[in-house]
């Protein structure tokens, strides 16, 4: 797992400067500035909304006398597409939105849930209860 990290964190910082370079060549250096500016404020909205969205149904849940496990990974979706949108990129700006937007979310939620079970599953991870 912590090869994959490592990999990522080499990787996506070096195709993000090269998209930059090579689209700051055909549009021009301000645009891109701008355009990393508007996606960081599309993500902070957009990050606000669907949060309160779910913490709404999760409170629902919750009065309903049922576990918010759905809405606790809508939430981790959220904090991570948020953070992707605010950090400047074109790569992350895609991944944070299909995080962020709620049809989308399902994509990598599913896959974030297996990698969950996986580890579970496995013995990496501790799980503790309260009774």
């Amino acid at each position: 797992m912590f090869k994959w990290l490592l990999l990522l964190m080499i990787s996506i910082p070096t195709l993000e400067i090269a998209l930059f370079i090579w689209a700051g060549s055909h549009v021009g250096g301000w645009s891109i500035i701008g355009l990393i500016v508007l996606t960081g404020l599309i993500g902070g909205t957009l990050a606000k909304q669907q949060g309160i969205d779910t913490l709404r149904r999760a409170q629902q849940s919750m009065q309903n006398g049922q576990r918010p496990t759905e809405e606790i990974f809508d939430g981790i979706c959220i904090l991570l597409g948020g953070i992707l949108l605010l950090t400047p990129g074109f790569i992350t700006d895609v991944v944070g939105l299909i995080l962020l937007l709620p049809f989308t979310r399902p994509l990598l939620k599913n896959w974030f849930k297996a990698i969950i079970q996986n580890m579970i599953n496995r013995g990496h991870t501790v799980i503790y209860r309260r009774f």
